[in-house]
């Protein structure tokens, strides 16, 4: 420590590393921010570079949790707010619910100005290395060795009393090798390099994969691609960015009242239930999508263009590859060769840190044996080393990131305890064991979470877990709002540390804000006489029928 004050690290400056930063703040501690890139936002913050070790989004990328859903937890709201935000700083109103990759960079600006985030950062320094202190046994502390790239690469060390990893899990590509490929005479990309589909203009393209990037890229490069080829083992279930009635769909399927409906339901019947919904909308059979695992085995894939695309020719669903030849590929089941000019990996990524040393921090098979996906059971001193947002929820990341870093910085301050290590290591276990029974054998199934069951995990060990008994005797109109409403982040700022004034005012008006962002155009007032005249004539043809109703019930009594 600095005298008597907690001296902390984050490893990484994007969307977590700024969470990270503020939790910290609060407490008052010392905070170094290191980011090797020379901006913030991490990879929503669009580059045509493809720089190793940095993850970028494509132009064209746009998040598929809506505003609210994934909102900062405690700035007021004013008119000009919105929804998918981190639960203390809503969007502004006039951006979409579901924001374009620029959209989102300006809103972690606008958040990140308001603590001065920036000062807190070092940009352009690598980690080189992050290792146990000379005096970690006793102290818990971690020496951080950083190359300074403003400095001609100098190397500098650094000890903190704890350290928070912020890097995520997109930046090492996910890269499988195929039969005979070194016969193809074309290219093989990884999305981790996809930025624009100019460069694939009038070609033919196979994109391997089934996850979102798989199903963007598609449907992108088929408006500019002579033809597009979506390949994939598995299949998927299609779930869309809008919902019933427009509304955005994360916003009414992320109900306290539907989850506790779920988990009262067999498991069976819940994704019959989903699959024949899903099915309204499309054939996934007659479409070659559909999976042989049930709709919650999976991940979410998120794509409301794709079955148009498919539906239009310029996608065409094919099975896994079997071998490359020198002017294209073969796929399993088939025997014809399919010529293409690009095969473009949708594979996925790795979990990797390499700047900790295996024997610290083991990562087998894409798992991390963490407690709550942060912490290590096996260090001496567990909760000086966090790793946040390392995890794949079925909902939106950036809240969790949030509260794992309240979490954090509770801890740090002596506010809070983790368990002990046989508890933490019984709970890794027994996580793993659920996500072997619910999800197919994927790479991409180890870090599963469901958004609201996680949440609440969180927001007990902080205390800020919404007491909703309470609120059914003491604020009605509150408590309906929390279980019949969208579950979002400002719930857990009513109370408990660092809670927020503004947040029951956020959780009551948040239906009102979605809305706001659709009304881009000032009201037709003949429209509105033309609403009123109908609402009159639907008043008096109804009391009319009631006169009829009564005239009768008259006859027949």
């Amino acid at each position: 420590m600095s005298g008597n004050k907690i001296r902390i690290g984050i490893i990484g400056g994007g969307a977590s590393g700024a969470t990270a930063c503020k939790a910290c703040l609060e407490e008052g501690f010392d905070v170094v921010v290191f980011e090797r890139s020379t901006y913030t936002g991490g990879l929503w913050r669009y580059h045509d570079e493809d720089v190793d070790g940095v993850a970028s989004v494509a132009k064209s990328t746009i998040i598929n949790s809506s505003k609210e859903m994934s909102a900062f937890s405690d700035f007021p709201p004013p008119k000009d707010k919105e929804m998918s935000a981190f639960s203390d700083f809503p969007p502004p109103k006039e951006f979409p619910n579901y924001m374009h990759n620029s959209k989102m960079v300006k809103y972690f600006d606008l958040y990140g100005d308001k603590f001065g985030y920036e000062k807190y950062v070092r940009f352009r320094h690598d980690i080189i290395k992050l290792e146990p202190n000379g005096d970690y046994e006793s102290t818990g502390r971690w020496k951080i060795t950083a190359k300074d790239n403003n400095n001609a690469g100098k190397l500098t060390e650094h000890v903190f009393d704890g350290v928070m990893v912020c890097t995520g899990h997109h930046v090492t590509p996910q890269v499988p090798t195929f039969k005979d490929q070194h016969l193809f005479k074309g290219q093989v990309v990884h999305t981790h390099s996809y930025k624009k589909p100019d460069p694939y203009s009038d070609k033919k393209v196979v994109v391997v994969g089934i996850g979102n990037s798989a199903g963007d890229a598609a449907v992108e490069l088929s408006t500019v691609s002579e033809k597009v080829y979506l390949s994939t083992r598995t299949g998927t279930w299609i779930t869309y960015r809008v919902g019933h009635n427009g509304k955005p769909s994360d916003s009414t399927f992320l109900r306290r009242s539907k989850n506790v409906l779920q988990s009262l339901l067999p498991y069976d019947t819940v994704c019959s239930l989903a699959e024949k919904e899903a099915n309204k909308r499309i054939d996934h059979e007659e479409y070659q999508l559909k999976p042989k695992h049930r709709y919650l085995s999976q991940h979410v894939f998120v794509n409301d263009a794709l079955p148009n695309r498919i539906l239009s020719g310029t996608v065409s669903v094919k099975p896994d590859i079997d071998r490359f030849t020198p002017n294209g590929v073969i796929f399993k089941s088939e025997s014809q060769e399919t010529p293409c000019d690009v095969v473009l990996l949708a594979t996925g990524y790795k979990v990797s840190f390499p700047f900790i040393s295996q024997s610290l921090i083991p990562v087998r098979n894409n798992q991390v044996e963490l407690y709550k996906y942060m912490f290590s059971p096996k260090l001496a001193h567990p909760k000086t080393l966090a790793f946040i947002s390392l995890i794949q929820p079925i909902g939106a990341i950036l809240p969790i990131g949030e509260m794992q870093s309240r979490w954090f910085a509770q801890l740090m301050a002596n506010k809070l305890k983790l368990p002990d290590r046989q508890t933490m290591s019984a709970e890794i276990e027994t996580k793993k064991q659920l996500i072997r029974q619910r999800y197919y054998n994927s790479d991409r199934h180890t870090i599963q979470v469901d958004w609201i069951n996680f949440m609440d995990e969180l927001a007990a060990q902080v205390g800020v877990k919404p007491p909703l008994l309470k609120y059914f005797f003491t604020d009605p109109e509150l408590w309906r709002a929390l279980v019949f409403g969208p579950s979002v982040p400002y719930q857990y700022r009513l109370e408990g540390p660092h809670s927020w004034s503004g947040a029951r005012d956020a959780i009551l008006t948040v239906e009102d804000r979605i809305g706001a962002a659709l009304k881009t155009r000032a009201p037709d007032s003949r429209k509105s006489r033309g609403t009123k005249s109908l609402l009159t004539f639907t008043r008096f043809v109804g009391l009319i029928l009631l006169v009829i109703f009564a005239y009768l019930l008259n006859l027949i009594f």
